[in-house]
């Protein structure tokens, strides 16, 4: 796979400009998209995702036809944020994935990914990580790490062309840690809490009763 990657100092958002481009078809997948700063970046639930210059605005397309073959679409977002959470790791950062695709160190929040599937065809994932700077409310990483090394090296990792019953089988594991967070349920429309919520091999949970999907 032969990833071209384009370098932006500055854009309203990664994720917003690689889709319409797609769409537009001034670039087609797989590309990536990486700025130094975001005037409008995306977070989960479409909540804003505040772009401090020296942060982590990372948003790449590939064609779903590459994606491992076991790979549910539910589980798309955790597979590709487990493997940069195993990039951050090697790197000797204490980082770990809170279902279903946050980057948390210790209590706070770091980052996060979403994603989007672009007429059955076409993945677009999109990743910011705090590496410098953080609102109050959130943190950063706990190591120093060069933006453009950490981008290169998650792809080289994506290279290796993982199956997702690899990175679930690992995954299971590290969710032990989510059960002391809760997650906004958009059909209670409030936080509820994972204390009790059963992983499921397609990356959604079991909880009171009820299968819980996060197709972000």
């Amino acid at each position: 796979m032969v990833l071209e990657i384009i370098y932006l100092k500055e854009t309203t958002s990664t994720h917003k400009v690689l889709i319409s481009k797609l769409q537009n078809r001034e670039l087609k997948a797989p590309v990536a998209l990486v700025a130094d700063k975001q005037t409008q970046g995306v977070g989960s639930r479409e909540n804003s995702w505040i772009g401090y210059e020296g942060n982590l605005f990372l948003s790449f397309s590939l064609k779903l036809e590459t994606l491992p073959q076991d790979l549910p679409k539910s589980a798309i977002s955790i597979y590709f944020s487990y493997m940069m959470k195993e990039v951050l790791n090697k790197s000797g950062s204490s980082v770990f994935l809170k279902w279903p695709n946050d980057f948390y160190i210790d209590d706070k929040k770091i980052g996060g990914t979403i994603t989007k599937i672009l007429n059955d065809e076409i993945l677009v994932c999109s990743m910011g990580i705090n590496l410098k700077n953080s609102p109050e409310e959130f943190s950063i990483i706990d190591i120093n790490i060069d933006k453009i090394l950490l981008i290169e090296s998650l792809f080289l990792k994506l290279k290796e062309d993982i199956f997702w019953k690899d990175i679930f089988r690992k995954y299971q594991v590290e969710f032990k840690k989510s059960r002391y967070f809760s997650y906004y349920d958009k059909m209670q429309k409030k936080k509820v809490s994972l204390k009790f919520a059963r992983l499921l091999d397609d990356g959604s949970i079991e909880l009171n009763g009820r299968k819980v999907y996060s197709l972000r």
